[in-house]
């Protein structure tokens, strides 16, 4: 299958589809992650059935879809309200479709905001290397307790400003280890092989981020806490700390529990217990000066806080599979798609409810 695009008025602002299969097919909504946009799926569709009917929205800031405002202090509800009023649209999904919500990195934060907020319209879950349920840096163990009261060294402080400009510039070279290409190329999977002739139009889908204060990276406040920075409350990365975004606890509490399907790479350098995105990771190698120790200031364990919280989802009644792909990255559904479309289609044989 390969996808055709439509645009539709839902939550308030315009937003960009991408559609595959029957209307009447058995329904998959894919939530793209950060600094990506609904393409970034496109070489996984065209592996599915054409059973399926398959949805795929940019969201807000990214691809084709409106660059509306992210409200940081809501977490990732502002791009979870923006999905959840596609569902209702009837020419996407039949009524009361409860569709697998597979989503990637950022895209299984807002997959889980979804869940939460919406469980009855979800009828199972595939997180592709998700953010942890409790956001991303500023937690120091399986618990999610914060490193620091103010989650310094989260957020939008942290990001690379040569790599937010290049992104801004749209820049397609390879020249920098900061150009969206290079870091396409060296962070988005393992492999950069894996990325063949689609690299092109996955390097289309991370130069369509809309920067800014509003969008990506968004605003930061300065810290007294190592290494200085804290989020503020707009914009993506802002919404993505711990500050604002975390849900663990709702998730293992909400009333209807589908199966949770999460699939990972062993050689992921962006959600891991040892990101090269995470700032106190980086200073326990020395590479960004200041770093507290250890006890002050250790690593996120992002796989164990996501482990642990799926653990008590299925003590409180629900269920998960976790797979973990050897030699894989960040991207499972570029990387392995044979694996990735087989455990997705498990999941679209699954009774709902």
């Amino acid at each position: 299958m390969e996808t055709e695009q439509r645009t539709v008025t839902a939550n308030g602002i315009t937003q960009a589809v991408r559609v595959a299969g029957p209307p009447d097919g058995t329904p998959v909504l894919l939530i793209h992650g950060n600094c990506s946009s609904a393409l970034f799926w496109e070489p996984l569709v065209r592996r599915l059935p054409p059973t399926l009917r398959v949805v795929a929205p940019d969201l807000r800031g990214y691809g084709d879809s409106e660059t509306a405002p992210v409200d940081a202090t809501r977490g990732l509800r502002d791009f979870a309200d923006d999905v959840a009023a596609l569902l209702d649209d009837p020419t996407l999904f039949g009524a009361d479709a409860r569709p697998v919500v597979v989503g990637h990195s950022l895209g299984g934060g807002v997959a889980m905001r979804l869940l939460v907020d919406h469980p009855h319209r979800v009828g199972a879950l595939l997180l592709a290397a998700p953010v942890s349920p409790y956001g991303f840096g500023g937690t120091r163990d399986l618990t999610g307790t914060p490193t620091t009261p103010d989650f310094a060294g989260t957020g939008a402080g942290t990001a690379n400003p040569d790599f937010v400009a290049r992104l801004a510039a749209g820049d397609r070279s390879a020249d920098a280890p900061a150009s969206p290409r290079a870091v396409l190329r060296a962070t988005y999977v393992a492999d950069p092989a894996s990325l063949v002739e689609d690299e092109d139009l996955l390097l289309d889908t991370v130069l369509s981020t809309a920067t800014g204060d509003d969008n990506y990276p968004g605003t930061a406040v300065p810290s007294e806490n190592w290494p200085g920075t804290a989020p503020g409350e707009r914009g993506v990365l802002n919404a993505l700390a711990p500050t604002f975004f975390r849900l663990a606890d709702e998730l293992v509490a909400v009333a209807e529990k589908p199966p949770v399907t999460w699939v990972r790479g062993d050689a992921d350098v962006i959600v891991s217990d040892t990101s090269l995105f995470d700032l106190a990771y980086l200073g326990s190698l020395g590479l960004v000066p200041g770093w507290p120790g250890e006890d002050a200031c250790p690593p996120q364990p992002m796989v164990g806080q996501t482990r642990a919280v799926l653990e008590r989802y299925a003590a409180a009644g629900g269920a998960y599979h976790e797979v973990v792909l050897p030699g894989c990255g960040h991207s499972p559904h570029l990387e392995r798609p044979a694996e990735f479309v087989a455990e997705l289609l498990a999941l679209t044989t699954v009774p709902t409810a």
